[in-house]
């Protein structure tokens, strides 16, 4: 053989090797990208696993406030409202893809923290409400499932944040490019929504 074609099989032969490690690079980092995505999915899931929880809570406590407050008609239209349009909301993986629609939901989430705030505060007006065993039962309840949203909203965020870094980042950003991933918006509270409705009495 002679010292060309020696010369010609070692340069096919690296970029064999070039390709391959490539290839494997690029292998990795897409299953790193599928981890990541599949992360931020599970984390959202248990966000609305919380939403979910408040939701069914607020028949029944607003069924307990209205046997002592029946002239606060308008306090519970607004939590029948807000509810309603929580209840209305379809919501798909594919709304973690759509800053609107997110947007969306957490103003309809918002809406309802506020119309919660305003039916517990209700209650001041009713000493015997404060001292019903089922009121006191559910609004420990909801307190929990306030606490555990802001918790599983945390961990969204972080899931977000690694997800987010890995898809801005090289090498894996050309293969995000490639296979259509992209950032994920974050968990942001509106204006007055970062806290959790006060239910202290």
């Amino acid at each position: 053989m002679s010292r060309g074609a020696i010369i010609v099989l070692s340069i096919v032969a690296f970029l064999v090797l070039i390709c391959l490690s490539i290839a494997g690079c690029g292998v990795a980092n897409y299953n790193k990208l599928v981890s990541y995505d599949e992360n931020v999915k599970q984390s959202w899931g248990q966000v609305e696993n919380q939403y979910q929880r408040r939701y069914d809570l607020i028949p029944n406590l607003v069924e307990t406030v209205k046997g002592y407050a029946k002239h606060e008609e308008e306090v519970f239209e607004k939590v029948a409202e807000a509810r309603s349009s929580v209840g209305k909301l379809t919501v798909t993986p594919e709304i973690l893809n759509d800053p609107q629609a997110f947007g969306r939901f957490q103003q309809a989430q918002d809406a309802l923290s506020s119309a919660l705030t305003r039916l517990m505060a209700v209650s001041e007006n009713y000493p015997n409400l404060k001292a019903d065993q089922n009121f006191l039962a559910l609004q420990s309840q909801l307190e929990g499932t306030e606490n555990r949203i802001a918790v599983e909203r945390q961990r969204f965020n972080q899931s977000v944040q690694s997800y987010n870094t890995l898809v801005r980042r090289m090498p894996s950003a050309i293969i995000a490019s490639l296979f259509g991933f992209h950032e994920r918006p974050y968990f942001e509270a509106q204006q007055g929504a970062s806290t959790a409705p006060k239910v202290q009495f």
